[in-house]
């Protein structure tokens, strides 16, 4: 699954990374979890790439209840097809979620450590996600989810899925309008590359409410002082 990711890579990096006109209001973070915002890129009414902040947990337009997006953080990449949540979105409503990194929590005995997944390089890339919006009266939600796929063989041994990853133009085709099923499957494949890369975090990061550069920090005893 990936349940927190980050984004604060400087703006200016990530606006010429993506081609994008702005942020407006961008702060840098290092523990974005579900229920917040996601800096995420959608097509606008004309086919346009718009960017906009995205609530995580995917809240269908058809929904009865808008917290049903509490469960709908992740899409589970080989079954978008067959739930209407889900199946609908892939062909018209694709997104581009951006990070710089996310997390994930490895089982070592009874606990659970947290791990911080990273481009080497530290650039900003893309998690494929779909979005919707949910109207009730004056009230409106647009809110995303993120697609995870199986473990590629590097994050494999701290969990058995990992987010999509998309990197260079990976991102461009995934939000082709153009773009069919079999050519979006092709996308939804574990990133395995070399410089992809994990290290260990303080439990700081356990907190939702922690937000701050001690997330992203190589764990060491000095961190036992955080937790």
């Amino acid at each position: 699954m990936c349940g927190r990711s980050s984004l604060h890579d400087d703006p200016t990096n990530i606006l010429e990374r993506f081609s994008l006109p702005s942020l407006p209001g961008f702060e840098p973070h290092y523990n974005i979890a579900p229920t917040q915002l996601q800096w995420s890129i959608i097509r606008d009414g004309n086919g346009a790439p718009e960017v906009r902040q995205l609530k995580w947990g995917l809240v269908p337009s058809w929904a009865n209840d808008p917290s049903v997006g509490n469960r709908m953080i992740n899409a589970r990449a080989e079954s978008l097809t067959e739930k209407p949540s889900f199946r609908d979105s892939l062909q018209t409503r694709r997104c581009v979620i951006l990070a710089d990194g996310y997390y994930e929590w490895k089982a070592v005995g009874k606990k659970k450590v947290p791990m911080y997944f990273r481009l080497t390089d530290g650039r900003a890339f893309g998690l494929a996600g779909l979005w919707d919006r949910w109207e009730n009266g004056e009230t409106s939600i647009e809110s995303c989810t993120v697609i995870t796929t199986n473990a590629g063989a590097r994050s494999s041994p701290v969990h058995h899925r990992m987010p999509v990853l998309l990197v260079d133009d990976a991102t461009t085709k995934w939000m082709d309008d153009s773009a069919r099923e079999p050519e979006l499957r092709t996308l939804l494949a574990p990133y395995d590359r070399d410089d992809l890369e994990l290290y260990e975090v303080a439990r700081y990061v356990n907190n939702a409410a922690n937000d701050s550069p001690e997330c992203i920090a190589p764990f060491s005893g000095a961190d036992l002082l955080l937790l």
